[in-house]
């Protein structure tokens, strides 16, 4: 655990965070600045800093709690699906893994924008892939 680390902290209840899971491995725990009803990060208790450092157990792990925790969103809070989002390196404000798990509710507007000024087409992207 690195004791400058919120999620380490909040993962090891050093720190207060609203949690609607916890065992192990992981803790889930309401974002406080939610983009809808709900919204969550799922945080593993040990400092991973990005998705090449899990061990392939936890990671395995991680899914199991994502879809148990759909489910639960679905049936508590009414939504609709979910949206799924782990950044990683650009991006990653807090340099600890966490998987954001945001509840979609067909009113939601939630919009997610990008600055297609700086995106290549579709041929530039394969054949980057391709060289």
């Amino acid at each position: 655990m690195d004791n400058q680390c919120l999620f380490c902290n909040i993962a090891n209840g050093k720190a207060d965070s609203f949690k609607l899971y916890e065992d192990e491995w992981v803790v889930v725990f309401l974002d406080i600045n939610p983009s809808t009803n709900g919204d969550c990060l799922l945080v593993p208790k040990k400092h991973f800093a990005s998705i090449e450092d899990l061990e392939e157990e936890l990671s395995l792990h991680t899914l199991k709690v994502i879809k148990e925790m759909k489910k639960q969103l679905e049936e508590k809070l009414g939504c609709q699906g979910l949206t799924i989002v782990n950044n990683n390196g650009h991006g990653q404000d807090i340099k600890h893994f966490h998987i954001h798990l945001t509840p979609r509710y067909n009113d939601d507007e939630l919009v997610h924008t990008f600055n297609h000024d700086h995106q290549l087409s579709l041929e530039e992207v394969y054949q980057k892939w391709n060289n």
